[in-house]
């Protein structure tokens, strides 16, 4: 049998328990591995021989954790309640129970931390009487789980309160944040630093030269008090508030996890750290009961994982390898994709009509990294290394050898076409040519390839060297080796992919649509525009929807309104919406933030405020719609439009949908995506506000057929065994 725990004694009687899972890149814990890490702390406190203990890891990091596909599965609703309840409680209560072991066996045990070490990885390590991290650049610790809808179960927020202070470790696991070594060290959750090479020696030392005391933790001694203010007392009381009004200042007590975590770290505070940890294993099986616990875990990690693994890639199509790549228009776009595609080592040819415009684009790797340059943070070295990667030229030649040319010129269908048609003529008769147009159907464009089986949309989010998503777009002739080398292309530059199919706006754009439009049908109203403002943010979108149309421009909203008027002709629907902007545009010169006016005045110092002529053109009605119906439309109007996207075949799957959602355009991530919401609040709840809504504010509202009769029939777009 495979053992992930190997235990050497040195002739010094100082134990060394290198913990390397077999069969996994990661050291996670599960039920096989929980089993033998317990024998292997058992063994040493047994053996009258060793003195004391170094746990470290057999791999480049130390721990990621517990597996969260075993938690998920105890999360489904598919089991009765009072099942999940035991099975996660004997879960995190053995845990805390091995680690208690280690704390009061009796033995100094020290973490020799050589990488990551996040989750139940640094709670091991905190258990340890002593942590001693590498200085491997790429260390890094956290307690993430807030991040995730859940608290640190294992320990890890009674023991960071009690080691650093309830005023540093709230925030920390509030957060989720992780840190270096350095800043790990000055925070309290690391003790000492050592070089990789000199660390198991410097942890060893450690060991022989510990005292008596030193397998004993401070709050075991009697009359221990932890560090920072005292909650109970009024200056700690209002430092406590202050932080949480900040919290619910940034979450509008969305995530049930916050308000968990300060709970327990207020209740915790003056208990005896056992009664403390039962605290922190309730609240645990508490919050991964909840419905938005399973649904941000479900999405943003298990479904995540799986579209950063090609899940949806097509069989039998032998992956590609990409090393060279052609990218068409140097401009903002472009020169973003160039560089993501040059830091991830790929060689790529950069062309522009104009030799001085592609140059300019060749650099925008330095303008990306001026601030870094100028602290030290980035070195030039490594910016030039990039930026030589890049071919800047106007010759269509250069084409000749690369595996995959991405278009990313102006959007207009005769520049596009005048590129497609030089790039096939020089480009092997295997490679592939993917268009970043966001407002054009593939097919459309495909029209103009010579060979459309070969033709596929990747589009890609501004700014590209941050945003995780591309959408893998097929037209009608899109062959699956085209969508095969897109999706390899994508993971080759550290991107996450789904896969949708050809229409106006694809997915991601068209939804992100519907929330700055239904603010702007309200605003049209007479809804308050603070309102609608504050209803935003309320349901937890990272932006209010009238500043972020703001943000995009109302004059390109406005010319992607006209383009699809003139390619729809009668059949585009001249909204309210549509009106309100192309009169802002054209008659009012208000473009949007970038000019400094458009809903909001922006001033030069960075504030804004609501444009006073906005009571001209949508005085506010004398009647104000409840805050919460305000909050409704805008997720409803979304969550209703994917729907639609799921059941007219734009999108292939609910859990493209829900990753796509939360990365292309940032969807309220407690909600788990637009179809887990719809999950969430039920699916005949749900169509039955669409029903109602409908009546109230237009068909835009209605339920498409499939979602109706997931309703008649109770179905939901996860089965209640799917986590």
């Amino acid at each position: 049998m495979n053992q992930d725990f190997t235990t050497e004694i040195d002739s010094n009687g100082v134990a060394l328990i290198t913990w390397d899972a077999r069969d996994t890149s990661m050291n996670v814990f599960d039920d096989h591995t929980f089993g033998q890490f317990e024998e292997a702390i058992e063994a040493v406190l047994a053996n009258p021989d060793v003195k004391g203990a170094v746990i470290t890891s057999g791999k480049s990091s130390f721990s990621a954790g517990g597996k969260l596909d075993r938690l998920g599965r105890m999360m489904s609703p598919n089991l009765p309640e009072q099942d999940r309840v035991a099975a996660i409680m004997s879960d995190v209560t053995n845990f805390q129970r091995l680690l208690r072991r280690i704390e009061t066996g009796g033995k100094p045990f020290v973490a020799a931390i050589n990488g990551l070490a996040l989750g139940g990885g640094l709670e091991l390590c905190l258990a340890c009487h002593y942590r001693i991290a590498s200085d491997a650049p790429k260390l890094v610790v956290g307690l993430p789980e807030a991040k995730m809808g859940l608290l640190p179960g294992a320990g890890g927020t009674q023991r960071s309160l009690r080691m650093m202070g309830a005023d540093t470790a709230l925030p920390l696991i509030l957060e989720g944040r992780t840190l270096n070594a350095e800043k790990a060290k000055a925070a309290g959750w690391i003790d000492e630093i050592a070089p990789a090479a000199e660390l198991i020696s410097a942890a060893k030392n450690w060991v022989l030269s510990a005292g008596p005391d030193a397998a004993v933790k401070p709050w075991d001694k009697p009359g221990f008090v932890p560090p920072g203010p005292d909650p109970r007392t009024a200056a700690g009381g209002i430092e406590f508030s202050m932080l949480h009004g900040r919290m619910r200042g940034k979450n509008f007590d969305l995530y049930p996890a916050l308000n968990e975590i300060e709970r327990i770290m207020y209740e915790g505070w003056a208990a005896p750290f056992d009664r403390a940890s039962a605290l922190e294993a309730r609240a645990f099986a508490r919050l991964a009961l909840s419905p938005v616990t399973r649904n941000i875990i479900r999405t943003q990690f298990v479904n995540m994982q799986k579209a950063n693994k090609l899940e949806r890639r097509p069989a039998g199509v032998p992956r590609s390898e990409i090393r060279k790549v052609g990218v068409l228009g140097a401009g903002m776009m472009g020169a973003a994709i160039a560089h993501v595609c040059a830091l991830s080592g790929l060689d790529v040819v950069l062309i522009d009509q104009d030799q001085a415009n592609a140059d300019h684009g060749r650099e925008h790797a330095r303008r990306y990294n001026a601030r870094g340059l100028a602290t030290g943070a980035v070195k030039e070295a490594a910016v030039q290394a990039t930026i030589d990667r890049i071919q800047a030229t106007t010759d269509f030649s250069a084409l000749s050898d690369v595996q995959i040319v991405v278009e990313a010129v102006f959007e207009d269908k005769s520049v596009k076409q005048d590129v497609i048609r030089r790039s096939e003529q020089a480009m092997p008769a295997d490679a592939i040519f993917a268009t970043n147009t966001s407002t054009i159907p593939i097919s459309e464009l495909a029209e103009f390839s010579s060979r459309p089986e070969r033709f596929i949309g990747t589009h890609f989010f501004s700014p590209a060297e941050k945003m995780q998503l591309v959408e893998v777009i097929t037209g009608r002739q899109s062959g699956d080796e085209a969508l095969a080398i897109a999706m390899d292309f994508s993971k080759r530059i550290g991107k996450t992919p789904i896969v949708v199919s050809d229409s106006r706006g694809f997915y991601t754009s068209r939804v992100f649509e519907t929330y700055f439009h239904e603010a702007v049908r309200m605003l049209v109203e007479g809804v308050e525009p603070a309102r609608i403002e504050s209803a935003g943010r309320h349901i937890g979108m990272p932006m209010p929807p009238l500043a972020i149309l703001d943000e995009i421009s109302l004059e390109l909203v406005e010319k992607v309104h006209s383009q699809t008027a003139r390619d729809l002709g009668d059949a585009f629907e001249i909204t309210p919406a549509v009106k309100f902007i192309a009169h802002m545009v054209k008659n009012e010169g208000r473009l949007g933030k970038k000019i400094g006016k458009g809903i909001y005045d922006y001033s030069p110092q960075g504030g804004k405020t609501l444009w006073p002529g906005l009571a001209k053109l949508a005085p506010i009605a004398p009647h104000q719609p409840d805050h919460e119906e305000v909050k409704l439309r805008l997720l409803t109007i979304q969550a209703v439009d994917t729907a639609r996207c799921l059941e007219e075949g734009v999108l292939r799957s609910a859990a493209d949908a829900d990753v796509g959602s939360l990365l292309g355009w940032s969807f309220a991530s407690w909600t788990g995506g637009p179809l887990s919401y719809i999950d969430m609040v039920g699916v005949p709840e749900f169509v039955a506000r669409c029903d109602r809504m409908a009546q109230e504010y237009g068909p835009r509202f209605a339920p498409g057929k499939q979602l109706r009769k997931m309703a008649e029939n109770e179905e939901t777009y996860y089965p209640a065994t799917d986590s």
